[in-house]
C-alpha cells in the first residue's frame, strides 16, 4: 500500500511539475519534473520487487525468490541516478549561463506548494509504518529504515524525503533568482536537487548491493535466534549459527547443534527435521539447515536481549505444556505461529 500511495503521488506530482516547467521556463522546475517522472517509474519497479520477492520457493529456487526484491530495487535506485541525478545536474550545468528570467514564478510556487502536500502525504504514510516497526523493535527510526531488510519501505521512506528536501530547494532557487535577477540561482537549483538525488541513489544502491551478495543478521537479531534456539528442550548447545536475508524480512539460518540425549542415529536425525520444521513455521524463516556439533567444538554463548532493527522480534522455539511446537515472536515482534504434533 505504501509502494501504491507513493506511485500514484508522483504521477500527479510529474504532471504538475512538467507543465510548470514549460510554462515558467525555470531549470529547477525541470529538474524537479524529471525527479518525479523517474520516482513514478521507479515505483513500478518496486511493485514489480514485492510480487517477485514474495514468491514461494521451488525446486529450482530452495531458498525462495526473496533476492528478487533486492534486485528490482537496485534497478529502481539506477532509475533515480540516471533519470533524475544525471539529467537534473546536466540541465543545471547547461542553463547556468541564461540570463533570461522565470516567467510565471506563482505558477511554479504553486505546483511546488501542491508537490510538497502530496508527496508531504506519501511521506508521512512511509513515516507513520517505519516509526512504528523501529518502536516494536526498539529501534531509532532512522537506524530501522536505513538497516531494514525491508527494500520498498526504505526506497519510498528516502524517495518521499528527497522529494520534500528537493522542493523547499526548487522554491528557494527560484525566489533568489527573483531577487537577486541572477538566473544562476535557478540553474544552481536544478545542480542541488541532482546532487540530493545522487546522494539516495548511492545510499540505496549500496543496501541492495550488500544483501544481494549476502548481509548477516545484525548481532542482536543472532542473539534472539541463538536464546531461541538453546531455549528448545530439545537443544543442549549451539555450537555454530548463521543468518543471512535471502529476501525482505526472509531468513536463511544454519546451525550446529548438540541435542539432548543419547538417541539412535535414525531417531536424531528425524528428531532435527522436526526441529527444522518447526521454526521454518515462523513466517520470517525461509529454510533452516540443522546439523550436530562436534564435541570438541566451543559452545556459544548468548546474552540478554539488546534489541535491534530485524525482520523479527524476541524469538521463541520449543514446545508448550501440550507438547506442540511453537515458532513466534513475543509481544514486541510482528506475528506468531505453531505448528507440530501432539505426542
Amino acid at each position: 500500500m505504501t509502494v501504491i500511495i507513493a506511485f500514484f503521488a508522483n504521477i500527479l506530482v510529474a504532471i504538475a511539475k512538467t507543465v510548470a516547467a514549460v510554462l515558467t521556463s525555470s531549470a529547477s522546475m525541470v529538474a524537479e519534473a524529471a525527479h518525479s517522472w523517474a520516482d513514478a517509474g521507479n515505483e513500478v519497479f518496486l511493485l514489480i520487487a514485492d510480487r517477485r520477492g514474495a514468491r514461494e520457493k521451488d525446486e529450482r529456487h530452495p531458498l525462495g525468490y526473496g533476492r528478487a526484491a533486492f534486485v528490482w530495487s537496485l534497478i529502481a535506485a539506477f532509475g533515480i541516478f540516471t533519470a533524475g541525478s544525471i539529467v537534473s545536474i546536466m540541465h543545471g550545468v547547461q542553463e547556468l549561463s541564461d540570463t533570461g528570467p522565470v516567467e510565471s514564478p506563482v505558477v511554479a510556487y504553486t505546483v511546488l506548494g501542491i508537490a510538497f502536500v502530496l508527496e508531504g502525504a506519501s511521506f508521512t504514510q512511509a513515516m507513520v509504518k517505519s516509526r512504528r516497526l523501529a518502536q516494536e523493535r526498539g529501534s531509532s527510526t532512522w537506524d530501522y529504515v536505513l538497516d531494514t531488510s525491508d527494500t520498498t519501505l526504505r526506497a519510498v521512506f528516502f524517495e518521499d524525503a528527497a522529494a520534500l528536501i528537493g522542493l523547499v530547494l526548487a522554491a528557494a532557487a527560484i525566489a533568489m533568482h527573483q531577487i537577486t535577477g541572477a538566473a544562476a540561482w535557478d540553474a544552481v537549483g536544478s545542480i542541488l536537487v541532482g546532487v540530493l538525488l545522487g546522494i539516495v541513489a548511492v545510499i540505496l544502491i549500496g543496501r541492495n548491493i550488500s544483501f544481494l551478495i549476502g548481509s548477516n543478521a545484525s548481532p542482536a537479531l543472532r542473539e534472539r535466534v541463538g536464546r531461541a534456539l538453546l531455549g528448545s528442550p530439545q537443544i543442549q548447545r549451539l555450537t555454530y549459527l548463521h543468518i543471512e536475508y535471502v529476501g525482505p524480512n526472509r531468513l536463511f539460518i544454519v546451525a550446529e547443534v548438540d541435542l539432548a540425549g543419547d538417541a539412535r542415529e535414525h531417531d536424531v536425525a528425524r528428531r532435527l527435521r522436526e526441529i527444522e520444521q518447526q521454526i521454518e513455521a515462523h513466517p520470517v524463516v525461509e529454510t533452516v539447515v540443522l546439523s550436530l556439533s562436534v564435541d570438541d567444538e566451543d559452545s556459544l554463548a548468548f546474552g540478554t536481549d539488546t534489541g535491534g532493527t530485524d525482520a523479527v522480534g524476541t524469538a521463541t522455539v520449543g514446545t508448550d505444556a501440550a507438547g506442540t511446537a511453537t515458532v513466534g515472536t513475543d509481544a514486541a515482534g510482528a506475528t506468531d505461529a505453531t505448528s507440530g504434533t501432539q505426542p
